[in-house]
């Protein structure tokens, strides 16, 4: 049985897509990046986190797999998580504007006796942003809960002028590297 780590619906919303049956588990693992810890490894290690704290859950089912995913946005190895309110979240998105960000979606995958991971890399160019826009979206609550204070499949998708890699792992859950790693545990054909 797979198990998703997550309360994301735009995670759920992804691995749907596949056609999976799947279970939800709620996880509460803090993200905070480590003193000189790559944006890389800082990603990995908190998708790895929560499916561990998954995995925790689900012990006395010894055919589990949990899957546990990480999404952030990093410009000039800043990382970018989710605003804290309407003023972080204005901030991220004028030092987004006009600039090429990285968007780093890591996943996990681990049962009692085994763990499988993958990282996807996007490069998202913004345009220029005016304060309008920016305010414009910030009135709304769409950056609510987003890495880099924005969804790519809502409002947002008109900020990109180009997006070099992976929509869905943009999106939260890099479809390709997920299906790999699902296929390697035997969950999917």
């Amino acid at each position: 049985m797979i198990y998703l780590a997550s309360q994301s619906p735009r995670r759920r919303e992804l691995l749907d897509q596949l056609g999976l049956d799947y279970g939800l588990l709620e996880v509460s693992v803090p993200e905070s990046r480590l003193p000189r810890e790559p944006a890389e490894d800082y990603v990995s290690r908190v998708a790895r986190e929560k499916a561990g704290a998954g995995l925790l859950q689900v012990l006395a089912n010894p055919r589990a797999v949990v899957l546990g995913a990480d999404t952030e946005v990093v410009l000039d190895d800043r990382v970018y998580g989710k605003p804290a309110d309407a003023g972080d979240a204005r901030q991220m998105l004028q030092e987004l504007s006009g600039r090429t960000h990285r968007v780093l979606s890591a996943v996990w995958l681990l049962s009692a006796g085994r763990g499988e991971h993958a990282l996807s890399v996007s490069e998202v160019r913004f345009g220029r942003l005016d304060a309008a826009t920016v305010q414009a979206y910030v009135d709304g609550d769409e950056w609510q809960g987003k890495a880099g204070a924005y969804a790519i499949q809502g409002r947002a998708a008109a900020f990109i002028e180009h997006l070099s890699g992976s929509y869905s792992g943009v999106m939260g859950l890099p479809l390709f590297e997920t299906t790999s790693l699902l296929r390697k545990f035997g969950a999917l054909s």
